[in-house]
């Protein structure tokens, strides 16, 4: 009757933990059955948990162009092997950069083939190509990108209110999110001055983006979500002090989302090293104050999503013999660490792994447009799965991980949790050491 059952007694579902296992047939979850209801030879998973193949709508691949940057055999290998079963990828940092059809297409044809889960593309908003949108959206983006301030590459320029307000109503038409990278370039009082011995000091490039470039920009989000009324989400907020501005856009009714990444959530700026610019990424981390005001963001549901905001390089664009914080790229990669990251910090505060599948399954697939087939465990969904271990532990090691680079602001840190294996509808992607099967990966439209 089934191709495949998992037993678990704790099978984490929209409707909570349940005692019972997952059926799987043609790829599809068939069927969550009672503990009463479980078949002879069903695969019992033993003490561990079965969660939601987590969606990751925010990590950059950098294929085609930079592949010596990361690319998708490495770092879909690395997503599975935390658990990731689908990715949606910006629109940058790859070469050219998804801002057109023919961008597009070159994107689709280069990565075919090669990935390890399933894969969306957003695309970008970028000055002058407003009448690329419309077409874009027909051959298959989820949603489009905007900065408010230099990207980092030239070829993505920041987008101006006047842009803006000439993509927001195609967007709007097609009921597709504009992702809004929300940092407004305000005059700094004190701008740091250009230093060798401060541009090694962590303190300084934290300065250089202060909360208040943030709040001004999601500000303006808010007043154009309410103007267009079309879906707006807030990447990577990084400043409690934002928090204010997304709850009012939600309690006025609008379609107004924002996302938080590990990094915001485990990391604090007291902590950093001077010269240490792994850590370094823009937004940037702030003071422990900030990371426990955004867990009760979470809390609250201002908050409603946890992605990696995987922005990987070449270890020389990190300028580590320099340490020089205010050159080096911005960027933190964990895409593969992602699930015992938040694991970690959110369970000595009273969170459960529903709401991990919540923020890092459920939200993120909902925003691409993808939740009818991904993002939880319900009948007729993909069988995307992970068999986590919550009480396990490990080190993060560079043999362990599995994107290009090993360098990570987390190397040798100590984590809860274990992913000990990882289905993409219903076959093993990952069993906890290797990769059994070749990449399997299909691109999702909405």
């Amino acid at each position: 009757m089934f191709d495949r059952v998992l037993r678990s007694r704790s099978i984490v579902t929209p409707a909570g933990i349940v005692d019972g296992a997952v059926a799987i047939r043609d790829g599809k979850i068939a069927a969550v059955l009672a503990a009463s209801e479980v078949p002879a030879g069903a695969e019992d998973l033993g003490s561990a948990s079965l969660l939601p193949g987590l969606v990751d709508s925010h990590a950059h691949l950098n294929e085609p162009g930079r592949t010596e940057w990361e690319g998708y055999d490495t770092a879909t290998r690395a997503a599975a092997a935390g658990g990731v079963t689908t990715i949606v990828d910006m629109p940058l940092n790859c070469i050219p950069v998804t801002t057109t059809v023919a961008a597009f297409e070159q994107k689709r044809t280069a990565v075919a083939d090669h990935a390890h889960i399933d894969y969306a593309f957003w695309g970008g908003v970028v000055p002058g190509n407003a009448g690329e949108l419309e077409r874009l959206l027909e051959v298959g983006i989820v949603g489009a990108k905007a900065f408010l301030c230099h990207s980092g590459i030239d070829d993505f320029p920041a987008s101006t209110e006047s842009d803006l307000r000439l993509a927001m109503p195609i967007l709007a038409r097609a009921r597709r999110p504009l992702l809004v990278h929300a940092e407004l370039e305000v005059a700094l009082s004190s701008a740091p001055a250009p230093d060798a011995a401060s541009d090694r000091k962590y303190a300084t490039f934290l300065r250089s983006r202060p909360p208040s470039w943030e709040v001004e920009a999601i500000a303006l989000a808010a007043r154009l979500c309410a103007e267009f009324r079309g879906p707006v989400h807030i990447v990577h907020l990084s400043a409690a002090d934002a928090l204010f501005e997304v709850e009012r856009a939600r309690a006025a009714g609008l379609p107004f989302s924002a996302e938080t990444c590990p990094h915001y959530l485990t990391l604090s700026a007291e902590d950093i090293p001077d010269g240490r610019t792994e850590y370094k990424c823009a937004p940037p981390i702030r003071d422990r104050d900030n990371r426990a005001r955004l867990w009760e963001g979470l809390r609250r549901g201002a908050l409603s999503m946890v992605v990696s905001d995987h922005s990987p390089c070449t270890p020389a664009l990190k300028r580590p013999e320099a340490g020089d914080f205010m050159g080096a790229w911005g960027g933190i990669a964990s895409l593969q660490l992602a699930l015992p990251l938040v694991w970690t910090e959110a369970r000595p505060r009273g969170f459960a792994l529903t709401d991990l599948a919540r923020w890092m399954a459920a939200a993120p697939a909902k925003l691409a447009g993808l939740g009818d087939r991904k993002g939880a465990i319900a009948v007729g969904l993909d069988a995307d799965l992970v068999v986590f271990d919550p009480l396990a532990s490990s080190q993060v090691r560079p043999e362990t991980l599995h994107f290009r680079h090993k360098l990570t602001p987390y190397m040798n840190r100590r984590l809860d949790g274990a992913i000990l294996q990882t289905l993409l509808r219903g076959v093993t992607i990952y069993d906890g050491a290797q990769f059994p099967v070749s990449a399997r990966g299909r691109l999702l439209t909405p």
